[in-house]
């Protein structure tokens, strides 16, 4: 490279990435203009609602038996169920998206396990209800001699029931002596593979039904099981899809007016949180202007540090709070409480007064048998034909964050959103115990964002005059996600291959123009590190947070940008890919080491270890430049921050360091990939140096 000739253009594109970054920011301080924290006040609700209080359908997603075990997902189904709510108001729902009999018969369990569960949950109110979380958490005194006894029954059934499922997933299949004793197998008789069936609906609980009661003779919530209908030649638009099935089966069965749908990974933590929800919803100021309550998303296995960042902290503590202050917090795809009818299109009228009670069919009650056969029509491939389904009904389809642009959409019809954080988590989930899982999941996410803001649903105009500057202003901030990764790219790489050259790209250091520079450093990681403190984080934590910002703009965003622009141009299409929730003994245990994962061949791995590498490299070359030739004072006056830049990069990207020659773990970088990562780099190193 000759670095004269292209010094005019680099210090050109320098000045360009530093006006994106500036530009950037102010999005990213919008987020904090507004903040608002919310309180609820469930006694009024009980004094005054308690005998109004509306239906509440509750969904729950799995698409994968082999990454989203069955266990977990039934742990998640049943702590739902024994939400503190009238159980004849309160209907479960699973989707099947694999249309696996393993997730059903684990289902069934669960439906029997119930009768025992619900009960003991309410009469010693308990939490968490997830059995699973419940039993690792309680403590060996409960202090009631009752209780005890009662926790060692119902955790024997539990256990028993647990050894049942595992027996039957490492089997893999479902034996005729458990088939036969459950009409629901049959459904699976005309089964072809998971993208080729019938819709498979199956009511295990009814809640009309006199005799659906737990061991103590009461009423128990609905629960049932549905696997839409999915044909080869019929595209299924993913977890969008299921939804809307969803929506339109429970409409038929019991059509509560509120929706809550989770994740499978997220179990209930908190009993409460329905009426939480309700207390926004039912509000006689602004209750009818509300369309949906979203909770965080909190994980139970996140390390004291931190490892890959996936807690959100920032994001849960802060940038939720400032879009609240806006009434637009988004629509994240689990966790949120929906209305009914505005989730099936109703435009927002400031006249519109909300009744809210249950509401019950007034015609006679159809045989179960009968309920189930009609329900199914509605899960069918063809049923959306020549709808508003997946346009102006229901989520959205087309993007892969088919949450955040269903949840903005609403919003652009006048309808606002709250944010509720209550002091006990609301959900706890599983988040990636792997660095790739992390930045797939990343990629899909930072996608679906870009997808948006380039599509007509773009924030900065769409619904203009509808939704507030600021309103506007934060959804940017994640719909540029993606294009962040341009500039950051060229400053992990050019400031350093100039280092190497000995060419100043930043102002000396007596310069006056280098305050500007140092005066943006020290205010920018100071002023994060302070608020990543404040939000509860460590100081390693937040040096964590900074090298996982490095690595998802030059890898998950880089491929989510590249991936956007061929789509837009025809060239590929999106693809939902479901995030691994489960992981080998070795991993986990390394995970809880906070030691980072890579094992994988991955694009991604290759992009940031060449990266990694030609830093490495650079800042070696400096030094033995300022040794040999220059001298360490005339670079240090000229290069200060180059060699500051340079030198942070190479401390960040220690890890992969470690994992491409120092580790010999089974997560340690692949000895192939290690190979084409050096002679990448030394390729680009000694192109710099000719």
């Amino acid at each position: 490279m000759a670095s004269d000739g292209y010094l005019p253009l680099f210090e050109t594109r320098r000045v360009k990435a530093e006006l994106w970054f500036g530009f950037y920011w102010i999005f990213t301080q919008s987020l904090r203009w507004n903040r608002v924290r919310r309180l609820t006040f469930r006694d009024r609700l009980y004094q005054r609602y308690e005998d109004k209080l509306p239906g509440v359908d509750i969904f729950v997603c799995t698409a994968d038996p082999k990454i989203e075990p069955p266990m977990m997902v039934i742990n998640t189904v049943l702590s739902v169920m024994a939400y503190d709510y009238p159980t004849d108001k309160l209907s479960v729902y699973l989707s099947d998206d694999a249309s696996s009999d393993l997730t059903f018969y684990a289902l069934m369990e669960a439906s029997h396990f119930s009768t025992h569960w619900i009960p003991y949950c309410k009469k010693f109110n308990v939490e968490p209800r997830s059995p699973a979380a419940y039993f690792i958490n309680v403590g060996e005194s409960l202090g009631e001699k009752s209780q005890s006894n009662e926790l060692t029954a119902v955790k024997r059934l539990y256990e028993e029931m647990e050894n049942r499922i595992q027996t039957a997933t490492k089997l893999g299949r479902i034996t005729e002596e458990i088939r036969m004793k459950h009409k629901g197998f049959s459904q699976w008789d005309s089964y072809s593979s998971p993208l080729d069936h019938d819709t498979i609906l199956q009511i295990l609980i009814y809640g009309r039904d006199p005799n659906a009661v737990d061991n103590e003779r009461c009423a128990l919530p609905t629960l049932v099981y549905l696997a839409r209908e999915k044909r080869p030649w019929h595209f299924h638009n993913f977890k969008a899809g299921a939804m809307n099935a969803l929506i339109r089966v429970s409409s038929k069965i019991s059509n509560g007016q509120v929706i809550l749908n989770v994740d499978c990974d997220m179990y209930s933590n908190n009993s409460q949180v329905v009426r939480d929800a309700l207390c926004f919803f039912i509000d006689e100021e602004k209750g009818h202007e509300v369309a949906f309550v979203q909770f965080p998303q909190n994980f139970d296995n996140v390390t004291k540090n931190e490892l890959y960042s996936n807690s959100s902290r920032i994001f849960n503590e802060v940038e939720l709070q400032g879009l609240d202050g806006y009434g637009c917090p988004l629509y994240t795809g689990s966790g949120c409480f929906h209305r009914r009818e505005i989730l099936c299109g109703s435009k927002y009228n400031k006249e519109t007064k909300i009744e809210w009670k249950s509401k019950k069919d007034s015609k006679g009650e159809e045989s179960l048998l009968d309920l189930e056969e009609t329900s199914k029509a509605l899960a069918s491939c063809t049923y959306e034909r020549n709808t508003q389904w997946g346009k102006e009904m229901g989520l959205k389809y087309g993007c892969p964050a088919e949450d955040v642009v269903t949840g903005l959409s609403i919003q652009s019809r006048g309808w606002k959103s709250v944010y509720s954080k209550p002091e006990r988590d609301a959900f706890l989930g599983v988040s990636p115990t792997t660095l790739l899982q992390l930045l797939v999941q990343h990629k899909r996410w930072s996608e679906g964002n870009f997808q948006i803001f380039i599509s007509k649903y773009c924030p900065a105009w769409h619904a203009h005059g509808k939704i507030s500057l600021g309103f506007r202003l934060g959804y940017c901030c994640y719909g540029l996600w993606a294009p962040s990764c341009l500039a950051t790219l060229f400053y992990s790489v050019v400031p350093s291959l100039y280092l190497l050259k000995g060419i100043p790209l930043f102002p000396e250091i007596t310069s006056p123009w280098i305050i500007p520079f140092a005066y943006v450093i020290f205010a920018k990681y100071g002023g994060s590190l302070v608020e990543f403190l404040w939000c509860g984080g460590t100081a390693l934590g937040w040096w964590n947070d900074q090298r996982l910002w490095l690595y998802k703009r030059t890898s998950s965003y880089l491929f989510a940008f590249i991936d956007t622009i061929l789509k837009t141009l025809g060239f590929s299409e999106s693809a939902f890919v479901v995030t691994a929730k489960v992981a080998g003994q070795d991993v986990l245990e390394r995970y809880e080491k906070e030691i980072m994962e890579f094992g994988d061949t991955s694009s991604m791995f290759t992009i940031l270890s060449t990266f990694a590498l030609l830093n490495l490299f650079c800042l070696i070359g400096a030094v033995k430049r300022m040794i040999i030739d220059d001298g360490f004072v005339k670079m240090y006056e000229t290069m200060i921050l180059q060699i500051l830049l340079c030198s942070t990069l190479v401390l960040i990207n220690w890890p992969l360091y470690q994992g491409l020659f120092l580790r010999k773990d089974n997560g340690k970088m692949p000895s192939s990939l290690t190979a084409k990562t050096l002679v990448l780099a030394l390729v680009l190193f000694g192109t710099e140096v000719k």
